[in-house]
């Protein structure tokens, strides 16, 4: 599918969406479609919610936010995430806090079909005061003190990756972080990947596959489509925007030109490449991408 048509299909105004990536493969060229096709009162889970979520919330597409991090990566704040807690934005914003470990929790509970996930992380946190979804029970073998967290199961799971085949087997290396279990909890999956592949290119290195077919409800190829964070073996992380971020987000008129100039004014995440020119993508280029079949007697991934 086209990335237009993925997002037209699949999300909806009102419905949750998971938005993941730990610091790799994140979704940014999905999340600008959601601004440019103009979602709204959509309720999003990301354990790091970082610039990709203050762009969604400043494009007004987000009511409720559910995660375990808030932040630019040490570089600076989440200026309009920020607004919106505080009641200073346009609309305010629900927002819901887990730890790392809650949310991974929560995401093992919806992909197993489980009621609720048991963890002891919580003991002494003060996270339990503030979120009454995190709850104690007993263990029925001991008696002891246990909490709890309830499932996520999204509407829409959106998660970028290296390479799939057009049967939608898709292959992730690197830092593979929370996406297979983030599929599995979905009601539907959207992928955008860096390229399709020939088939045999996936079957010769199945071991990469970490989202089998029968997970996978449209592939999308977009390359660069993870920029202004990296995908290992096809370009770095842009360090230079998430620096430059801080200040874009820090004025309100600033960040509405923003989006104006590189979502809404841009047809599609082509125009949003071909605007950034040859030169930049050069500037972060990786050295070895791996679209053939791996010859490990000679070339190691």
């Amino acid at each position: 599918m086209t990335l237009p048509e993925a997002i037209a299909e699949f999300v909806h105004d009102g419905c949750s969406v998971s938005i993941e990536g730990f610091t790799h493969i994140i979704p940014y060229a999905a999340a600008h479609e959601i601004i440019r096709q103009k979602k709204r009162h959509l309720t999003v889970y990301r354990m790091t919610a970082d610039i990709v979520v203050d762009q969604l919330i400043a494009g007004d597409c987000v009511d409720s936010l559910i995660s375990s991090f808030i932040g630019n990566s040490s570089v600076g704040s989440l200026h309009e995430l920020r607004r919106r807690i505080e009641g200073k934005g346009r609309a305010p914003l629900e927002y819901r806090e887990y730890s790392h470990g809650g949310m991974i929790a929560r995401y093992l509970a919806g992909a197993s079909g489980l009621p609720f996930y048991p963890l002891l992380s919580y003991a002494g946190s003060d996270l339990p005061d503030v979120n009454d979804e995190i709850r104690v029970m007993e263990s029925p073998y001991d008696g002891q003190k246990v909490y709890v967290v309830p499932p996520i199961n999204a509407d829409v799971a959106i998660l970028h990756a290296q390479r799939a085949d057009t049967k939608g087997n898709v292959q992730i290396w690197g830092l593979t972080g929370i996406q297979q279990q983030v599929a599995y909890s979905a009601e539907k999956v959207i992928v955008t990947v860096e390229e399709i592949v020939e088939d045999e290119i996936i079957t010769s290195d199945p071991n990469r596959t970490l989202l089998p077919s029968h997970v996978v409800d449209a592939v999308v190829e977009v390359p660069k489509g993870a920029h202004p964070s990296f995908v290992q073996g096809y370009y770095d992380r842009d360090g230079a925007f998430y620096r430059q971020w801080n200040d874009i987000s820090k004025d309100p008129e600033v960040l509405d030109r923003w989006l104006e100039e590189w979502v809404h004014d841009l047809t599609d995440h082509q125009e949003y490449v071909a605007k950034q020119g040859r030169d930049f993508w050069g500037q972060l280029e990786s050295p070895y991408v791996p679209s053939m079949p791996v010859n490990y007697g000679s070339r190691k991934p």
